[in-house]
């Protein structure tokens, strides 16, 4: 492949139960906080779990009350994550709209608009729903239309909900725009907003937790849910040279596929998680032993947990010794559709900064990868390559595979 068109991050932000910005959420990461707390947002009576990892919602200038009534929370999460992206890469104007009046879009979520329909049937069962009240508002596309109002875009768009891979998805579709001459630039992300609806049916799943979060432990019993939105401008190098741009990294790897064994259970052996992750290695052209950090999926499952730590042994081999693992879903939540976007997030910052997010609330490892899983936020020694892991629902397997500038 021509080197011009390989993609490039130049810009990235996000909005986490950690912070209200990529800085500021990489911070507490790195600090090993976490931000599990009581959730507010709606009733909890009737749930085993009673716990998430909330966002605060960033403050949108210049509006006023009744024209943020008509942005739903998923929207709040993603605008603001969007334009610290589009300014990280010199695309954003005063205004706060894009300078590229064209701009593709490459975004995920699974519950979108939700919280207005729940809004909605809350009102319905008041008496007091209007016909065109937040009923109006609930469309799988209508967080991507808020999105091209408020940057002031336009072009083609792309709304991935593939489950907890999508966030991974949207990324992937980018490079891959971008790689095949489609498109010189894209702005991709993810964002979720917790909603009553998706919190009770992962209760009902007993797929919750009712204490601490603890990804890849022996005694780890469910995960944490959580919300929030990272976005990137994705670019050819060619791209990002004309207009001046520094690139943050390269995404030179992605995989993707679906193990097609079970609606909600991953493959046992991890098959599909360790060919999506070879074949991100493949397309960057880097062998396993040459990835330094991966950011894993790691819900803190018993099943999940378990497939992926097998598919670690398989993919790096011998190599295993020298990798570092963590999963951030112990601080921040699992944020389903927005899980790829923000954990890629974390990936990138890792890599520049040379840093780790050491994996929280870990009491006995697994043992088949206790020494790779992330103790110290210091590496063992400069990596060049990152790569950022995610497993979904109905089977789907994602990888993407991030490298110096």
């Amino acid at each position: 492949m021509d080197s011009e068109r390989i993609p490039v991050i130049t810009g990235l932000g996000a909005v986490t139960p950690l912070g209200t910005d990529a800085v500021s959420s990489w911070a507490g990461l790195i600090a090993g906080r976490d931000a599990e707390g009581p959730l507010t947002l709606f009733s909890t009576e009737g749930c085993r779990a009673h716990r998430a990892a909330m966002a605060a919602l960033p403050p949108l200038p210049g509006r006023t009350a009744k024209e943020l009534s008509r942005l739903g929370r998923a929207s709040r999460l993603a605008i603001p994550a969007a334009r610290e992206a589009l300014a990280g890469a010199g695309l954003l104007d005063p205004a706060g709209r894009s300078r590229l009046p064209i701009l593709s879009l490459a975004l995920s979520t699974t519950g979108g608009g939700m919280g207005f329909g729940e809004e909605f049937l809350r009102a319905l069962g008041r008496r007091r729903a209007r016909l065109l009240g937040p009923a109006a508002r609930y469309q799988p596309q209508q967080q991507v239309l808020d999105l091209q109002r408020e940057l002031a875009v336009a072009g083609p768009s792309f709304l991935v909900a593939n489950a907890c891979a999508s966030g991974a998805n949207a990324l992937g579709h980018a490079a891959a725009l971008v790689r095949a001459g489609a498109a010189e630039c894209v702005l991709a992300g993810g964002f979720e907003a917790l909603s009553e609806l998706i919190f009770t049916g992962f209760d009902c799943l007993q797929a919750t937790t009712t204490e601490r979060c603890r990804p890849f432990d022996l005694n780890r019993s469910g995960l944490l849910l959580g919300e929030g939105a990272a976005f990137f401008v994705v670019e050819t190098e060619a791209h990002a040279r004309r207009r001046g741009a520094a690139p943050l990294c390269r995404l030179t790897g992605y995989g993707h596929t679906t193990d097609l064994y079970h609606l909600t259970q991953p493959e046992p052996e991890g098959s599909a998680l360790v060919e999506v992750m070879a074949r991100a290695a493949r397309q960057a052209g880097v062998s396993p032993a040459e990835i330094g950090y991966v950011n894993a999926h790691g819900t803190a499952t018993p099943v999940n947990d378990g497939a992926e730590a097998r598919a670690y042994v398989r993919f790096f081999g011998e190599a295993l010794g020298g990798a570092r693992i963590s999963s951030t879903k112990a601080a921040i939540g699992h944020t389903l559709g927005a899980a790829g976007a923000i954990e890629a997030c974390f990936t990138i910052q890792a890599l520049r900064a040379q840093r780790l997010p050491v994996q929280l609330n870990l009491r006995d490892p697994i043992p088949e990868i206790a020494a790779a899983l992330v103790r110290d936020p210091a590496p063992p020694r400069p990596f060049a390559h990152a790569l950022s892991v995610n497993l979904g629902f109905g089977g789907s397997n994602a990888a993407l595979l991030f490298s110096q500038p």
